[in-house]
């Protein structure tokens, strides 16, 4: 009787973290990038409005030059008002949400202790992961 109890409850604080936190945390995640976009489609429209034409002439060209930057050249671009790399940190800011979907799932499973599913949800989380560091290098 005490052991159902005590059963319920887990399952009372794990509902209650499906429920509130991950929502929360999702919610949280997914306002961020979408003010920080909102801020850079307005600093492109008043400082660059002809960047990406002028950009996609380029491509076609074939005279554009593409830099790799890492998060701290965006973070630091972004502080200085270079709009293309405001927008650039808000998509990055945006693949967060289902990473951190994914990765509060795996920590759900592991404190059940359901292998199966520890696998399968970690086995997805590596690939999102590797998805965004090699579209990073890419």
């Amino acid at each position: 009787m005490q052991a159902q109890a005590v059963g319920e409850q887990a399952q009372a604080v794990e509902d209650r973290i499906l429920r509130t936190w991950t929502p929360l945390l999702l919610r949280t995640i997914l306002s961020a990038a979408v003010a920080v976009l909102i801020v850079g489609l307005i600093y492109t429209a008043i400082k660059e409005p002809a960047f990406y034409v002028n950009r996609y002439h380029e491509v076609r060209a074939g005279t554009a030059k593409h830099s790799p930057e890492n998060v701290i050249q965006l973070v630091e671009r972004s502080s200085q008002g270079d709009a293309h790399s405001i927008l650039t940190l808000g998509l990055f800011i945006l693949t967060l949400v289902p990473l951190g979907r994914v990765a509060f799932t795996l920590l759900l499973f592991i404190h059940e202790r359901d292998v199966i599913y520890i696998v399968a949800t970690a086995y997805v989380l590596t690939g999102l992961i590797l998805g965004v560091f090699l579209g990073r290098i890419g």
